[in-house]
C-alpha cells in the first residue's frame, strides 16, 4: 500500500539543514519546545511548496493561503512575506537544493505558558519551520495509481472545523485514512456534511465521465492550489469541467478519476470502493492533464 504522498528516499535528506526560528540546525537537533502550541494542541498553519527547476512554484497563493490562515486563527507571524521567502530561499541555498524538493513551512502559536489549549497562555513568540527534503513521487504511482475508501468521517463546514484552513490539527483526516488502511484501500474518500463527494483525506478528487471532469463545490474540501491550478487549465484548454455537489455512485461510474496536491501534482486513481476504473492507468484525460500541469509548471519557473 502506497500513498499520494509515497516518495522515493533520498539519502540527502538525512543532512539537511532546517530552519528553526531564524537559525540553521541538523536535522537532529531541530526542536521545540514540549510546550509548544503546535505540539500541545495543533495550534498552527503550515504550506507544502515545490521547488522545480530552482522556482518556488505558485508561490503568491501559497503565502495568500499561509497568511490568511494565520490571520483567521489571530496567529501573528511576525515576519513579512518578503522576510518569510527569504528564509526559505536561505534554506535551499544552504542545503544545495535547486529542483525536486518538496519544502513544509510551518508556523505554530510558540510556546506557551503551560500545556493547556488557551491561546492567551502563549508567550508571544511564533515557532517558525522550514523543512526542506529531496523528494519525488514514486514513479510506480503513475501506472499503479490510488485505491480509495469511502471514510464514515466527514469533511465539515468552516462553523464546525474549517477544511480551507492548513491548519495542523489533522486528526479527523488522520482517523478517515486510518479507515482506508483498514479497508486495505491507499486513501480515503471523504464525504461532505450532506453525503455528496467532496475530497480525499490528503487530496483533492476529481474523476471523468465521457469527457466530463467534476469535482466538488469546493465548499467543504481543502482550499488547494494544483486544484485551482487543473480547475483553471481545464477552463483555459476547453476541457469541460463541473464544480458540483455530486452523489457518491458519480465516483463509482466513472471513467477515470485522479487527485490533486502540491507534492504528487496529479495521481491518477485505480478503484474507488473496490470498483475498478475501466481506464488504463494513467487514463488520456489525467494524461492530458497532467501533462498541461507540467507545462504550467515550466513556464511558472522560467517566469522566476
Amino acid at each position: 500500500m502506497a500513498g499520494s504522498q509515497d516518495f522515493v528516499d533520498d539519502p540527502a535528506n538525512a543532512s539537511v539543514l532546517i530552519y528553526l526560528n531564524g537559525e540553521l540546525v541538523p536535522r537532529a537537533q531541530a526542536k521545540v519546545s514540549v510546550f509548544d502550541g503546535g505540539f500541545v494542541v495543533g495550534d498552527g498553519v503550515w504550506e507544502g511548496l515545490r521547488v522545480h527547476k530552482g522556482a518556488l512554484l505558485f508561490l503568491k497563493a501559497h503565502m495568500d493561503r499561509l497568511y490568511d490562515g494565520a490571520a483567521a486563527i489571530a496567529l501573528d507571524i511576525q515576519m513579512s512575506r518578503e522576510a518569510l521567502v527569504d528564509a526559505i530561499r536561505r534554506t535551499l541555498k544552504a542545503n544545495r537544493f535547486e529542483d525536486g524538493v518538496h519544502i513544509r513551512l510551518m508556523v505554530t502559536r510558540g510556546p506557551k505558558s503551560g500545556a493547556n489549549q488557551d491561546p492567551r497562555n502563549a508567550l508571544g513568540r511564533p515557532t517558525i519551520v522550514i523543512v526542506a527534503e529531496k523528494k519525488v513521487p514514486s514513479p510506480d504511482l503513475a501506472t499503479k495509481g490510488l485505491s480509495l475508501a469511502t471514510a464514515s468521517i466527514r469533511c465539515t463546514p468552516k462553523e464546525m472545523f474549517d477544511m480551507r484552513l492548513n491548519s495542523h490539527s489533522r486528526l479527523n483526516l488522520i482517523t478517515a485514512l486510518l479507515e482506508a488502511i483498514k479497508a486495505g484501500a491507499d486513501e480515503a474518500l471523504m464525504l461532505d456534511p450532506h453525503g455528496f463527494i467532496s475530497s480525499c483525506n490528503a487530496t483533492n478528487f476529481f474523476w471523468v465521465k465521457d469527457g466530463v471532469v467534476r469535482t466538488s463545490t469546493g465548499e467543504f474540501c481543502f482550499n488547494g492550489v494544483t486544484r485551482g491550478n487543473v480547475i483553471d487549465l481545464c477552463r483555459f484548454q476547453g476541457i469541460p469541467i463541473e464544480l458540483g455537489a455530486f452523489p457518491l455512485n458519480l465516483a463509482h461510474t466513472a471513467d477515470e478519476a485522479f487527485v490533486t496536491g502540491t507534492f504528487g501534482g496529479l495521481t491518477p486513481v485505480r478503484e474507488i470502493d473496490g470498483r475498478v476504473l475501466p481506464a488504463s492507468l494513467p487514463g488520456p484525460m489525467t494524461t492530458r492533464l497532467k501533462a498541461a500541469y507540467e507545462a504550467q509548471k515550466d513556464a511558472e519557473a522560467a517566469r522566476q
